[in-house]
């Protein structure tokens, strides 16, 4: 009879059906009763979830425990980690998931806690391509999946794209309820073994003891169980996985019974997604790599600070947006905080590198300087708009570069606006001025640095910003983009002689779903945008077509929720196609708000080559996944959930002779037919946070609770770059360039226009992380090859040789030239740097800094 290892654990949602306060008020009186029957021998271990954040919540405000917690760790008695928040980890990024093991470790130190060995992240609704790469820099090289793992296997070798292994094991559904009462214990126990056996022959079997939320039972006395940690059950199965059972890639396999992947989460309550792509961008691209290029070592307590936040949105619970309304409110304030930090970090970086944003002073009556700042490693060339401030009764007149040579520009918004400024060093003022919004496309923007130009500023009224002509249709270069009655655009590239139909069709159905899954309901209607009226403006900075449209939708679900209501709403749309002069895209862009429930919104972007698969990115590398058909077949028994055909996607995806970026929209289907399709879902609006009566779903996923907010009655927001070509390293520079644009700031007046400057410039690979190193020596530099196809990194303004080390920042022994640095297909190699630049005074004048600057006039 093959062995049951019990773990004794606890799953703990820090935030769910109750908020994270609520919670924690029980965690605390948990984490006392856990140790008390440590202490008096009731428990032999204990495992208190796979995340530090929990201890951290519980000692927050029960110090008087931390001593037993201390001790119980040390003595191997009471487990937590590796992570510090179980994330949803497909929603937030691969630096993210860095960051989550990073602060675990830190946190861990710091509470005198060991940490658990083994990659613990079963809850998560499926698991990405990536994770095994992520556990195996971590030095683990063990996971314990659950939703989205193969069925078949009860354990398995678990590959990444490129090349990393893992052993994995497939818990199952956990049936917290098998121990949970004494009496019944050992033929529930019996039960078990029996169903483990249909999938498992050989075992040994493991069982988690305990649940959501559960306080920890003792086990009946005599049962025919084995007491174990999760470090000793994987100890005794890392032999026993076949050589065939090897899975590569992503984990969102249909499940077995109550074994959900709950799809839906990847688009319910979208704004939360959307917040979480901007800070984590905030972060990557600009704080860290310029804190660093500062030399702002007194800035690291921040930026983890920042990161603390952003990463106690991250569960599952909390960026899926499948909790109660409550824990969203705090969600969209953490994101509001992590933002604030980092922003706060960008500005004091720029400060100690001579550019001074803060604008005190007096408003500009002849010139203002602009900086444009370029976040990637490479030349970049882009749009970027830039709010220029003019004393009242001044205008902008002209916008010059270093060299003196006039730059295209627009003026998008002209408005007066009274401007405050104040600072540690600066008095509290407050300016009447006039806003000028500029529109440009900066060209060749030194690679991790910058380029200045000058505005020049004249006394006299503002000219009227261009009204645009009515028209259907504009052309820049071998493109010209004409919108449709529906509101949707035809593109034709008179170089390929292609015509693509269709762009950007909104489509919109009822849903009678919940927060974890979309489910149509059995009668629906698919409604799309009725064009009203489209403008043109044409200028030497971009063509844009501005349109507007309605979307007569139905105001919800009948009172049966089997069709969409007779009750209609009307939803007033703009579209923005815009075509910017020397970028090969087509920037795609709607705003609505959104006065209708049970709804689901989504773009299409048909293309024109006829296709069985298509491809999208995850954190570092680039799936192929088939195309399906928008919904698989509804399940007929209880415990079951259909193939939404919905996919997690970072930022591009891509069908043949046709590529979308969409950084902030997680949700796209890639959709077989004639014309095969990607669609971005932009709008899942739903009222329950789970319900029992899906056609979908036959079975709940939580607690039958409304969130009214979930229906996302509010600004809707959305953003889509076109591209048809197809290259995979043009598309993962662009899509890079997508996630963070370059960025372009008034200088405080009097400040002259800086020089362009550039810093570190890569070569044949992508930077993902530039950072100071945990431990304070230095920096760490992540390179990424995204491709499936082999390539060698070129470094400049690095000084040699590199020290490899671990994602975990442990170094490798290895070196390296930085001219040539080999990268096999979807590699990450990761590097300390020896040292930062030297510290720079804060606050001081560019001239005090030796920055070189120039003047234009």
């Amino acid at each position: 009879m093959s062995t049951v290892h019990v773990v004794n654990h606890t799953h703990w949602d820090r935030e769910w059906y109750r908020p994270m306060e609520s919670f924690r008020a029980r965690l605390a009186e948990l984490v006392e009763r856990i140790c008390d029957q440590l202490d008096a021998g009731d428990l032999g271990r204990f495992h208190l979830d796979g995340q530090t954040i929990t201890a951290l919540d519980a000692l927050a405000v029960r110090p008087d425990l931390a001593d037993r917690v201390r001790a119980h760790g040390a003595a191997g008695r009471l487990q937590v980690g590796p992570w510090h928040v179980l994330a949803d980890n497909q929603l937030v990024s691969g630096e993210n998931l860095i960051r989550n093991l990073l602060t675990a470790r830190r946190v861990a130190a710091d509470l005198g806690l060991p940490l658990a060995t083994i990659g613990y992240c079963p809850d998560a609704f499926g698991h990405p391509a990536d994770l095994p790469r992520v556990l195996r820099g971590f030095g683990l090289d063990t996971a314990l999946v659950w939703r989205g793992a193969p069925p078949r296997h009860a354990r398995f070798t678990w590959r990444s794209p490129d090349g990393s292994t893992v052993t994995a094991v497939n818990q199952g559904y956990y049936e917290p309820e098998v121990l949970w009462e004494a009496a019944g214990a050992p033929e529930k126990l019996d039960a078990f073994r029996a169903r483990q056996a249909a999938r498992d022959a050989d075992g040994p079997y493991l069982l988690l003891n305990g649940g959501d939320h559960l306080a920890p039972r003792p086990l009946p006395a005599g049962l025919a169980a084995t007491e174990d940690t999760l470090a000793g059950y994987f100890d005794r199965i890392r032999d026993r996985v076949a050589d065939e059972a090897v899975v590569t890639g992503e984990l969102r396999y249909p499940g077995d019974w109550l074994t959900f992947v709950l799809a839906g989460t990847l688009s319910t309550r979208l704004y939360l997604k959307q917040a979480n792509a901007a800070a984590e961008t905030l972060l990557e691209a600009w704080a860290e790599p310029l804190t660093v290029r500062a030399g702002r070592a007194s800035s690291v307590g921040l930026l983890r600070h920042a990161w603390n936040l952003l990463l106690e949105n991250a569960p599952h619970d909390s960026i899926c947006g499948c909790s109660v309304d409550e824990v969203h409110r705090e969600n969209e304030v953490r994101f509001a905080k992590a933002t604030q930090v980092g922003e706060h970090l960008v500005e004091r970086a720029l400060l100690d590198l001579g550019l001074d944003t803060r604008l005190a002073g007096d408003p500009a009556t002849d010139a203002a300087a602009v900086v444009v700042l370029n976040p990637h490693a490479a030349p970049t060339t882009g749009p970027v708009t830039v709010d220029v401030y003019t004393a009242p009764g001044h205008t902008v007149t002209g916008l010059r570069d270093a060299t003196g040579a006039a730059v295209p520009y627009e003026v998008r918004e002209v408005e007066p606006t009274p401007l405050f400024c104040a600072d540690l060093d600066i008095l509290p003022d407050t300016k009447d001025t006039l806003r000028h919004r500029l529109a440009l496309v900066a060209t060749d923007v030194p690679p991790s640095g910058w380029t200045g130009c000058t505005a020049t500023v004249a006394a006299g009224e503002p000219a009227p910003v261009a009204p645009g002509v009515p028209g259907r249709g504009v052309t820049r270069g071998d493109w010209t983009l004409t919108v449709a009655d529906d509101a949707s655009f035809t593109l034709v590239d008179a170089a390929s002689g292609r015509t693509l139909t269709g762009l950007g069709r909104l489509v919109d159905v009822g849903d009678a779903g919940d927060t974890y899954t979309y489910d149509p309901p059995a009668t629906d209607e698919t409604v799309v945008p009725v064009l009203r009226d489209a403008r043109v403006y044409d200028g030497d900075v971009a063509s844009r077509l501005v349109v507007r449209a309605d979307l007569d939708v139905p105001a919800g679900l009948t009172a049966d929720r089997t069709a969409r209501s007779a009750e209609r709403v009307v939803l007033p749309l703009t579209i923005t196609a815009t075509l910017w002069a020397g970028v090969p895209e087509l920037d795609w862009h709607v705003e609505f708000d959104n006065a209708a429930d049970d709804h689901r919104i989504q773009a299409h972007f048909p293309t024109d080559v006829p296709a069985r698969t298509w491809r999208a990115d995850t954190h570092f590398s680039t799936l192929e996944r088939p195309l399906k058909d928008p919904l698989g077949p509804l399940p007929t028994e209880r415990g079951y959930e259909a193939d939404a055909g919905v996919a997690p996607v970072r930022s591009m995806s891509v069908l043949p002779g046709l590529a979308v970026l969409a950084p902030g929209l997680p949700e796209v289907q890639g959709i077989r037919g004639e014309r095969p399709s990607l669609a971005v879902t932009i709008l899942r609006a739903v009222g329950w946070l789970s319900r029992p009566d899906l056609r979908t779903r036959t079975a709940g996923a939580g607690p039958q609770l409304r969130t009214p907010e979930a229906q996302c009655r509010r600004t809707v927001s959305a953003s889509v770059g076109v591209r048809l070509d197809t290259d995979e390293a043009t598309l993962a520079d662009a899509a890079a360039r997508r996630r963070a644009p370059l960025r372009a700031y008034q200088l405080r007046p009097g400040r002259p226009t800086p020089a362009p400057v550039a810093g570190l410039r890569v070569d044949g690979a992508l930077v993902s992380a530039y950072k100071p190193a945990e431990d304070g020596d230095g920096a760490v530099l992540r390179l990424v090859n995204p491709t499936s196809t082999e390539t060698v990194a070129r470094l400049d303004g690095v000084e040699g040789p590199l020290r490899e080390c671990t994602l975990a920042e442990i170094p490798t022994g290895d070196t390296l030239d930085p001219t040539s640095i080999p990268l096999s297909p979807h590699a990450t190699r990761t590097f300390r740097l020896p040292s930062w630049p030297p510290p720079r005074p804060p606050y001081a004048h560019p001239a005090d800094l030796g920055v070189v600057v120039g003047v234009t006039s």
